[in-house]
């Protein structure tokens, strides 16, 4: 009797097919809270200006005689403040094979890049913006930058032992051309809910309405486990307290509900107290995606966006620097 031979997948290695899946799994994270939070407008020079206003404080001996001249009026001239566009890009480039062979999860390899290379685009200006960075003019040889978020937040901030940045100009006119200073591991502090509502108190005393408390995740935690949260979380439209939630996303201050927004792109040892309504990303250009000249067998494809973060008063905000950025 002939023996019969079991043939195994071991045995036919190179009359298999591979299997690979025809879908690209990434778990990158794309999500920029602070440019959706904020609004958006549009610069008309790479070194764009706009005027900042305040009232006189409340007079209380403001009274005079019965028939008196009206006398001399006061006045207190408006600041000026500006910020720099910023240029950022990303290229692809993509051989005519690469483009021409059958890929594996997408039908175009340039498609995809293309693709992928706009989402880094839009992370990078997430932390461009919310970036310890101040303003840089530029020449031919120095890229211009546009004035990160913390470097414009000097009234209402808490500073903890950091230096507060400073504007280019006397009497708050001009550009923050001096970024924080002093923030180090070495004298960081925990971040506290007494900071927190000095900071919210600070807003609403200049005017603003802080709407959004943005911090890393490290201090999303930390803000989570705040004492009086609980006692300070309520429902929509009923008056007995929520108990506590691990994940908190609203604080009830006492000058209105704030949002507890993380942000995986701002720099951990920075909370910040925002008001949306005063902040937004001017474009110079907008996305663009460029068709760069053929130099030999391969396409390549530049995105460029020129932009400034425009603060249109500070005063509306805060920072809370130099916290811990771990347990």
């Amino acid at each position: 009797m002939t023996e019969v031979t079991t043939i195994q997948t071991y045995d036919t290695p190179n009359s298999i097919r591979e299997d690979l899946s025809n879908i690209i799994y990434n778990i990158s994270p794309e999500t920029t809270p602070f440019m959706s939070n904020i609004g958006r407008d549009t610069a008309d020079n790479t070194y764009f200006e706009w005027q900042t206003d305040v009232l006189a404080a409340a007079d209380t001996g403001n009274a005079v005689v019965e028939g008196a001249d009206a006398g001399d009026t006061d006045f207190t001239p408006t600041v000026r403040v500006a910020n720099y566009t910023q240029i950022s890009n990303k290229v692809v480039s993509v051989t005519g094979t690469s483009e021409a062979v059958n890929m594996a999860g997408m039908r175009s390899l340039m498609a995809y890049e293309t693709a992928k290379k706009a989402k880094e685009l839009k992370r990078d200006m997430e932390a461009i913006l919310l970036s310890n960075q101040a303003g840089v003019a530029g020449n031919t040889s120095t890229a211009r930058k546009t004035a990160g978020f913390p470097t414009w937040l000097i009234t209402n901030s808490v500073t903890n032992g950091a230096t507060l940045p400073e504007m280019s100009g006397s009497g708050g006119n001009g550009y923050p051309d001096t970024a924080w200073t002093g923030l180090s591991t070495s004298t960081d502090v925990a971040f506290t809910e007494t900071m927190l509502k000095t900071a919210i108190q600070n807003v609403w005393t200049e005017g603003g309405e802080a709407k959004v408390l943005m911090v890393g995740p490290y201090n999303k935690t930390v803000a989570s486990a705040f004492a009086g949260l609980a006692e300070q979380r309520v429902t929509y439209n009923q008056v007995k307290p929520l108990k506590i939630i691990a994940t908190a996303d609203v604080y009830l201050s006492d000058f209105g509900e704030v949002s507890i927004v993380p942000n995986r792109f701002q720099p951990e040892n920075f909370a910040f107290v925002i008001d949306p309504e005063y902040a937004s990303v001017a474009y110079l250009r907008p996305f663009t995606t460029l068709d760069i000249a053929r130099t030999g067998d391969s396409q390549k494809k530049e995105m460029v966006v020129e932009y400034g973060l425009r603060v249109k008063t500070e005063l509306a905000h805060a920072a809370i620097a130099n916290l811990t950025v771990s347990a």
